[in-house]
C-alpha cells in the first residue's frame, strides 16, 4: 500500500454493511491466525525445536487438511 495521504478530490466507494462485516470478520481472522503463528514462532525462538518424535509429519497434516477440504465442498453430481 502507498505510504502517500489519499488525495481529497479521490471518492472511495463505500461498502454495503454486510461486506463491511463480512471484510472485519476476515481481519479478524487473519490478525488471529498471525498471532497464533508469531506465537509458535517465538516459542521456538526461546526453546528450540519440538522433538521429531512430538511433531506429526507433513504428509498426514496434508492428507488431512485434504479431507477437511472434501467434506466442505459440495458434493457435484
Amino acid at each position: 500500500m502507498s505510504e502517500q495521504p489519499a488525495t481529497t478530490d479521490t471518492a472511495r466507494q463505500q461498502l454495503e454493511p454486510a461486506a463491511a462485516d463480512a471484510v472485519r470478520a476476515y481481519a479478524a481472522k487473519t490478525r488471529e491466525n498471525a498471532d497464533q503463528l508469531a506465537a509458535v514462532l517465538e516459542d521456538i525462538a526461546a526453546n528450540g525445536l519440538p522433538p521429531v518424535d512430538n511433531c506429526t509429519p507433513w504428509e498426514e497434516l496434508r492428507e488431512t487438511h485434504l479431507a477437511r477440504l472434501t467434506r466442505q465442498r459440495p458434493a457435484i453430481a
